[in-house]
């Protein structure tokens, strides 16, 4: 009996995982884990919890449709505690697994942690075999190599459009074999330093996650409200549900894969419609690709001050109570004190919002950037180590952008995007 361990991450979904797929095939017997990792619940260099109240709630209501949709083949979901690289090799044990397979890391910490896991596992001689799950594009298809990535968007994104082609999602397994798993035993938040959330009901969306509610969302944004349609147009909306897909919270976990949406895309175009609007989803999504391929070309350098620069990297003295009143959004500058509330309360802000918010952080109050970016990180739903950080630096004018720092008049904006303060209004008010 061959048997092998699945090792979920941010890949928690069953259509298009190669990782589960290949397991499934692969072996006689699947034992698919969570680990709650330690670091994730812990306090990060910048004052600020590495997961939220409003992470953490998606990630539970993830998993348990995980299990749900694994126990629907024949499997579940194993939930462990503590350090992967404890963890996960203690579970090999156990079952006497030959194989575990996960989801490929570029992050650094996250890269970390899967060497860790690795060198254990090679102790145990058990194989420990990655897959590249996480894009639209697969790396190994892209038509330069990760160090010659350019470094300008525009000059990826038009020549992997040229010379590169988009692989198909995968089918879910039809079944999958396990031993018999024990009922989802999740911890609790409080055991986790964290708190239940209670949704502002102002809040843009209310997220549910799991795979289950991202086919659903999907399904709504693209057949039934035909929203897709008009998305270039609409994208830039401050409040309400449908200006945008909402997908994001869900890419973040892997509960829906960019390779799905992009199937489902194309189908979408052949019964209806094709046009600008449906290639800026794309777009977007290759944004996502983009930073997960710059932090594989520099996995460290996004998290240093100066960024992919040789600028000048000393330390400034952080004013803390400017830090304070932009989080609690009281800055006085009520176009970013409403977007910093909608994030303080609900774990969402606009993309709008967040290059205000960021552009602000950055420019007028002259504060590391890293503050915001860890900020961010523990209070979006949505958050991706690489698009956060990467957008963060792009914004502060130390990534991606060959323009420098990238300055936005707040007064401008607001007349823009919030020309009758129906948004203001509606988070700055009272409740």
């Amino acid at each position: 009996m061959k048997t092998a361990l699945v090792w979920f991450k941010t890949d928690l979904r069953i259509t298009d995982n190669e990782t589960l797929l290949k397991a499934a095939s692969q072996n006689d017997s699947v034992i698919p884990v969570y680990c709650f990792d330690d670091s994730h619940f812990a306090v990060t260099p910048y004052g600020f919890k590495k997961t939220g109240d409003f992470r953490a709630q998606f990630l539970m209501e993830s998993l348990i449709d995980l299990d749900r949709n694994l126990r629907a083949l024949g499997s579940g979901l194993l939930i462990l505690k503590g350090k992967p690289e404890i963890e996960i090799p203690k579970a090999v044990k156990h079952y006497k697994a030959v194989k575990v397979y996960a989801k490929r890391e570029v992050a650094f910490e996250e890269k970390r942690t899967e060497n860790l896991v690795q060198s254990e596992l090679w102790k145990l001689r058990c194989e420990f075999l990655t897959f590249s799950t996480s894009t639209l594009y697969h790396a190994e298809d892209l038509p330069f190599s990760i160090k010659n990535i350019p470094d300008v968007f525009t000059d990826f994104r038009k020549k992997t459009e040229k010379d590169a082609a988009i692989r198909l999602a995968f089918e879910k397994p039809e079944n999958i074999k396990s031993p018999e798993i024990p009922k989802l035993e999740l911890p609790n938040l409080k055991q986790l330093g964290l708190k239940k959330i209670i949704m502002d009901p102002r809040a843009a969306f209310e997220f549910a996650g799991g795979e289950s509610q991202a086919l659903k969302r999907l399904d709504y944004y693209f057949f039934e409200s035909n929203l897709i349609s008009t998305y270039k147009k609409t994208r830039n909306g401050m409040a309400g549900p449908d200006y945008s897909s909402k997908f994001s919270s869900w890419l973040a976990l892997g509960c829906i894969s960019p390779r799905f949406i992009y199937q489902e895309l194309k189908r979408y175009e052949s019964l209806y419609t094709a046009n600008e609007s449906t290639y800026w989803l794309v777009f977007e999504l290759l944004w996502r690709d983009y930073f997960r391929f710059m932090m594989k070309k520099y996995p460290n350098r996004f998290f240093y001050k100066n960024g992919l620069k040789n600028s000048d990297s000393s330390t400034s003295k952080i004013d803390f109570q400017k830090l304070h009143n932009w989080i609690e959004g009281k800055t006085g500058v009520d176009f970013i004190d409403a977007n910093m509330i909608e994030l303080k309360l609900t774990g969402f802000m606009s993309n709008r919002g967040r290059q205000n918010a960021a552009s602000y952080l950055c420019n007028d109050l002259v504060i590391d950037w890293r503050y915001g970016a860890a900020y961010f990180e523990q209070q979006l739903i949505d958050y991706d180590v690489c698009s956060n950080w990467g957008n963060w630096a792009y914004l502060a004018g130390v990534g991606n952008d060959p323009r420098g720092s990238r300055y936005f008049n707040i007064e401008k904006q607001a007349i823009d995007y919030d020309k009758d303060k129906s948004f203001r209004n509606l988070w700055l008010k009272k409740q």
